[in-house]
């Protein structure tokens, strides 16, 4: 799962270009794409439309990520029973090193960056070669983009910077080009797809890389039941506002009345999926109406919107699913508690 309280944010819905627009800045050190992203509220109004419509209602994870969305994550990823964050960074400070020099990368193209806090690892660890490099990072949330990238034109004072404000799911072909490109998706994100998404998804990374270039993955790996639902069901109750802020983003974007009060957090584990699922659960029968898709929304009480999967995989199932879209495996790094892995894998 990708994941205080900060006054919502109206994401940022750029008109259709036929290229994206281009903002520069820092000294020419800083340049920000805004992808045409085929108009995000069409892409939402569809997701809704049809995710609401079926048997069992479902949202897609990415529209957790408004700005506010991005700071409650950013929250998330402190909270004691988050594991994730902090395990991977420790994974990433002991092997960072030897990433970069298997890679030797001249570029850092991160999806979905967010506050980038675990990418500063590699970025110190490109610095000590002394090679110049540049930092390609792709977010929803420009809010997020712009205050991380000055923050880190800031601390590295030879860094360049082309970023993208888009959706990795569609707007890949914006991913800046360059030699040397170490592409990173971190956060083991990859378990947020189901099985096929994810071999779309790799296939068309894969596309946008030349042979020899190289993706440093993160994916959370099976563990005990009790360790995976602490991590979706915090007792600070941040990750249920994480939840319910899809809700609010669809209020604002297409004139809804969900009463987010009357809707539950929800979080397991599925064995027999290898899965957290994440839901929000109706407390009792109500409508909701959607004002621009002309809908009206029955609930009954218990029924749910499914929000959320995060995979947990295995090497052998990591190793096939890379395998899979064209990809080497070339290192499989975990802890001493194997809580989590980080696959470097090489285009062949």
């Amino acid at each position: 799962m990708k994941m205080s309280d900060r006054a919502a944010a109206r994401i940022e819905v750029p008109s259709v270009l036929p290229h994206p627009s281009r903002r520069s800045g820092i000294d020419g050190r800083l340049r920000v794409d805004v992808s045409p992203m085929a108009s995000r509220r069409a892409l939402l109004a569809d997701d809704v439309r049809r995710g609401l419509a079926a048997p069992q209602k479902s949202l897609p994870p990415k529209y957790f990520y408004d700005d506010r969305g991005a700071q409650l994550f950013d929250t998330i990823c402190d909270l004691p029973e988050y594991y994730l964050t902090r395990t991977e960074q420790a994974l990433l400070e002991s092997v960072a090193d030897e990433v970069v020099k298997i890679a030797q990368p001249c570029a850092a193209a991160e999806l979905g960056s967010g506050a980038a806090r675990k990418t500063r690892i590699l970025l110190d660890a490109m610095e000590r070669t002394e090679r110049e490099f540049r930092y390609l990072p792709m977010d929803v949330s420009e809010g997020m983009l712009r205050a991380t990238a000055l923050g880190l034109l800031r601390d590295y004072p030879r860094l360049r910077i082309h970023a993208v404000v888009g959706d990795y799911e569609h707007d890949l072909e914006q991913l800046p080009h360059g030699r040397r490109r170490l592409v990173l998706f971190l956060g083991s994100t990859i378990g947020n797809f189901d099985a096929a998404a994810t071999a779309r998804f790799l296939a068309d990374v894969r596309r946008q890389l030349v042979t020899g270039e190289h993706l440093l993955l993160g994916v959370d790996l099976v563990k005990p039941t009790a360790v995976l639902e602490a991590a979706y069901n915090d007792r600070a109750g941040v990750t249920a506002a994480f939840n319910r802020n899809i809700l609010r983003v669809i209020n604002r974007e297409l004139d809804a009345n969900f009463d987010l009060q009357r809707f539950d957090h929800v979080a397991f584990f599925n064995r027999e999926q290898s899965q957290i699922e994440m839901h929000l659960r109706a407390r009792a029968a109500h409508t909701v109406g959607i004002r621009t898709l002309g809908l009206t929304v029955p609930f009954i009480a218990g029924e749910t919107i499914h929000t959320e999967i995060s995979r947990k995989f295995t090497r052998a199932t990591a190793d096939t699913m890379l395998a899979a879209a064209g990809f080497q495996l070339l290192r499989w790094y975990t802890p001493p508690n194997d809580y989590f892995g980080l696959a470097l894998a090489r285009v062949t």
